[in-house]
């Protein structure tokens, strides 16, 4: 599901972003403590080799992603992908995930959603996949009313730009209006197919999964000449591979930059300690504290609201993550800096990372 985010407008010391947790049990609320074993996101860690991985040893790690990331990238993808998918095929096993995302071009007309959209092909254990996804130009999560006015016209572009895609990949899938929201669904029940990152008018994601591995490398190709003449921006994501085989992925294209992206377990009070060991370029979240907004707003909208802890090259900040504003607009930013005692901006998460 999308989020609504807002997070601080200044570098914290880690003191002052532990301080916010006070602050949240001063007003009944159950943060963790410095203590508390806590699971730490880190991501676009950037390495210089796989060994590279041996500094985040002290802690217990899991979910670990190896990335290649191409910057205003001008390739073949069919061939990116096809060279990919052949060691894939290789080094396949239970647990052994590969996907590579490109972004794709929508030819409709839009006005409340970006043209630029995101697709992944991926292959796991016995299938490949095609995911595609949408970025609407405002985050209204489901239950918020803020664009009930445009409603007809939201529904009408995010169906346009979905049959853009299935258009282009020649997928049996259909989509209709439901109950005042996008559906999309195959023509063939049996298909294993799914559909999330939903927002106030469906769906922004969908993934069409086959058995055949070959069925998505041409026309996931096709999707990506969409994006012809810019240069693209391309990620390859590894998981579960042996450091052999992880050699052979990095051959293909030796220029790509390496990071990594896992999730470690480890006392809140040593979060300091792993953004050391993941710098100067990556980045850590922690949740502080968890709590139901009518705790503290008994006559606003009742929303789930997560208070975390982000760490970077510019040190701490605090960020607020609701599935949905409890309050108008005009008066979240207010409330939320005396929630935490500092100043915040709405900034979303980026869609396609």
């Amino acid at each position: 599901m999308l989020e609504r985010r807002w997070e601080t407008t200044g570098s914290l010391t880690f003191s002052q972003a532990l301080a916010v947790g006070d602050r949240m049990r001063g007003l009944g609320l159950k943060p963790a403590a410095p203590a508390n074993d806590v699971i730490c996101y880190v991501e676009e860690w950037t390495v210089k080799s796989v060994d590279d991985f041996d500094q985040l040893d002290p802690w217990a790690t899991e979910d670990v992603t190896l990335i290649h990331v191409r910057e205003q990238w001008r390739g073949d993808f069919f061939l990116l992908s096809g060279a990919y998918h052949t060691s894939y095929l290789r080094h396949q096993d239970v647990g052994t995930y590969c996907s590579i995302s490109h972004p794709w071009r929508i030819r409709e007309r839009l006005t409340l959603h970006e043209p630029k959209g995101m697709f992944w092909i991926g292959f796991r254990h016995a299938h490949s996949f095609i995911r595609i996804r949408l970025q609407a130009r405002m985050v209204i999560t489901p239950g918020e009313t803020r664009g009930d006015g445009q409603r007809a016209q939201w529904l009408d572009e995010r169906r346009a730009a979905f049959l853009d895609a299935i258009a282009v990949l020649e997928l049996p899938v259909e989509t209709a209006i439901e109950k005042d929201a996008v559906v999309l669904r195959p023509h063939d029940s049996a298909i294993p197919f799914f559909c999330s990152w939903p927002d106030a008018f469906g769906p922004c994601q969908f993934e069409y999964n086959t058995t055949d591995a070959y069925e998505f490398l041409v026309p996931a190709s096709k999707l990506a000449a969409t994006y012809t003449p810019e240069p693209a921006g391309v990620r390859a994501y590894l998981t579960g591979f042996s450091e052999a085989a992880l050699a052979e992925f990095q051959a293909i294209e030796p220029a790509a930059r390496v990071a990594y992206r896992c999730s470690v377990h480890c006392p809140l009070d040593e979060l300091p300690d792993i953004l050391d060991a993941i710098r100067p370029d990556g980045r850590l979240y922690a949740t502080l504290c968890e709590f139901q907004t009518r705790d503290l707003l008994p006559e606003g909208e009742e929303a789930s609201a997560i208070i975390g802890i982000v760490g970077g090259s510019g040190g701490f900040q605090i960020e607020v993550r609701l599935n949905r504003a409890p309050l108008d607009e005009e008066a979240m930013a207010g409330w939320l800096e005396q929630l935490i005692g500092h100043p915040v901006a709405y900034v979303p998460l980026p869609a396609f990372v």
